[in-house]
Order: C-alpha cells, then structure tokens, then sequence
C-alpha cells in the first residue's frame, strides 16, 4: 500500500481544498492508498475571516508549529496546495521536501501575492521547477507552469454529480444566485452599477449564498437576500435558483481563477452569465449554455432573454447540466490518478 501526505491549505470549509483536496483524498483511499491529509489552517480560522472577526496571531503561530510537525513526519510521496509554508522563503520548503517526490496543485494566480515581496521572489518559479509534476486548473496556470516544468496536468476545479441529482421547486420570485466567500464578494460590490441597472428593469432577487455577515454591504436599490452557506443546503440553493452569475475584473489574478462558481451552476442546471476573463471564456459557450458580459447592457440584456423567453430558458438550462459533466470527479478522479501513478512510480 503506498503512502502518501497531502497538505492542503485550508480544511473543509476552504472551496479550493474541500474540491481539489479532500474530494480526492477520499476516492484515494478507496484506491487502496494510506492517505494523511493535515491542512494549514483550520476551520476556525476560515470561520474568522469570513465573519470579518480579528484573526488571533497565536491560531498562525499554531498553523506553522502543526505544518513544520506534519513536514518533518511527511511519506515521501506527497500532494501539495501552492507550497507549504506560506510568506516564508523557498529554502524553508526545500528543507522539508529534500529527498521527496511532491506535485503541486494550483487553482488561483498566486504570483500576484507575493509580488513586491524581494524574499520570495521567484519562490513558486522554484517550487515548481523541482517539483515531480503540477496540477493546473486552467489554461492560463497551465501555460505559467509549462515554461517551468514539461509535466503538467490540466485538472479543472470539479464537482461530485451525485450531489446535484435532486428535485426541488424554483423559489417563487425569479432568483439570481452568487455563491462565494465574503473575501470574493468584493467581485459582487465592483459590478454594483450593472445590478442597479438590472434591478431597473427587471424584477429579480439577487441572492448572496456566502455569509449573513455581508449584509452590511447591500447594494442600494437591488432586492438582495443574504444566506449563511452550508455544505447542506450549497446544492439545494443553486438548485432552486434561475440564474448563476459569475462577474470578475479583468486582471492577471482574476484570469487565473477556476471558474468554480460557473461549475457549480451548471451542475444545477442553471443558465450562467458571466465576465469573458479568463477560463470563463472556456467554460461558457456564449448563448449555449450561458451568456458572457462584458458592459451593464449586455449583462441586463443576457437577463432579460432568460427572463423572458421561457423556452430560451429551459434550452439553455438544459444545456448546462449536460455541459457540467464535462466538469466533473466522474471524469477527472481516474485522469487525477493515472497522474499521480506515473508522476510516483
């Protein structure tokens, strides 16, 4: 039986680690693997951030002491998020994975942190370079990476289907869903403009599945509703929803994002309309399976079909779901596997 550590950043409350992470751990398992999986910060820390409380300098003092402690007892195969110690220089890493063969796993750009900071610098260039393989979660990631190492996989941020194969009733008031952290709702507030026009125009709810701690931050003039999120309800909410939005800004970190959210509604059925940036480009075929935006009136324009013309709406609704299998651990765990198999071997 092989043995095999994996580090992700967050635990299960984190999206990018409960989907690219835990979801695997789980199917490695039943693989026949020995898994030990220890993230670097914990659930109540995340439970911190996202309700906006003072982050206590002891929890990260913890967060190092358990990473150091988990590194030095590590197998010598292992699966990794970014790095494995955060804000601290590459030779910290190189330390610890001496000797070991370990892929890295990235869903975001995250050059873009720690530029400016002269002691890292280069530190994911390296990281990558004596790495024995990268998992990348979108075309732009993947072309970074290639420059740096030749074995690279494209692996997207996925979805379990099985999670998304129940039946409920559309909420009786026509319903836009956002669903995301309370750190990413800045995205929400930038695109406030283009709501306030929608809300103009059309009769809508616009619901933010992420913290009830956001509702300071209404946006003045749209009907807003406010959902502390739930792995429990996560499903039954998009579900029950019309429309999936996805608004970003166009800068080198948003174009390295993963589209996760679009994934999501798409599983659910739901029409999507979304920012052209990066791999949302890829993932929405415009007026197939959703709608791109680029200004307030094509975004009040992409509304205003779906909200109209019922038969649009069920076409395209239809065409996400059978789009999101093509999004799915269904599809990618063996591809993830067959990876790992040969990077180890």
């Amino acid at each position: 039986m092989k043995k095999i550590s994996i580090f992700p950043r967050y635990n299960t409350l984190g999206a990018s680690s409960r989907y690219r992470f835990y979801m695997y751990a789980e199917r490695l398992v039943k693989s026949g693997y020995k898994v030990r999986i220890s993230s670097f910060l914990d659930n109540d820390y995340l439970m911190q951030l996202y309700s906006n409380r003072r982050i206590n300098p002891l929890m990260i003092m913890r967060s190092y002491l358990r990473r150091l402690y988990k590194a030095v007892f590590s197998s010598k195969y292992i699966l990794l998020e970014y790095e494995l110690f955060p804000y601290l220089p590459y030779f910290f890493s190189k330390l610890f994975l001496a000797g070991k063969k370990y892929i890295l796993n990235f869903d975001d750009n995250v050059w873009t942190k720690y530029s400016g900071k002269p002691w890292l610098k280069g530190k994911y260039d390296r990281l990558i370079k004596n790495a024995a393989g990268i998992i990348a979660a979108n075309e732009y990631l993947y072309e970074i990476i290639k420059k740096h190492n030749e074995n690279v996989i494209k692996i997207p941020t996925v979805i379990d289907l099985d999670l998304y194969q129940a039946e409920y009733p559309k909420f009786e008031r026509f319903t836009i869903i956002w669903i995301g952290t309370p750190v990413t709702y800045k995205y929400v507030l930038q695109f406030a403009g283009t709501f306030q026009q929608m809300a103009g125009e059309l009769d809508f709810e616009l619901l933010i599945l992420s913290s009830l701690s956001l509702e300071k931050d209404r946006i003045p003039g749209v009907n807003m509703r406010f959902v502390n999120w739930y792995s429990a309800i996560e499903a039954e909410y998009l579900i029950r929803s019309h429309v999936g939005i996805m608004p970003l800004t166009d800068d080198d970190f948003s174009r390295g994002k993963s589209a996760f959210k679009i994934i999501q509604y798409l599983a659910a059925g739901l029409p999507v309309i979304a920012s052209p940036v990066g791999e949302n480009c890829n993932i929405i075929n415009n007026g197939e399976n959703g709608f791109l935006a680029s200004s307030p009136d094509e975004w009040t324009e992409a509304l205003r079909k779906l909200y109209y013309d019922h038969g649009l709406y069920l076409k395209i609704a239809a065409a996400a779901r059978k789009s999101s299998s093509e999004y799915s651990i269904q599809k990618y765990y063996p591809l993830f596997l067959d990876f790992m198999e040969k990077t180890f071997s």
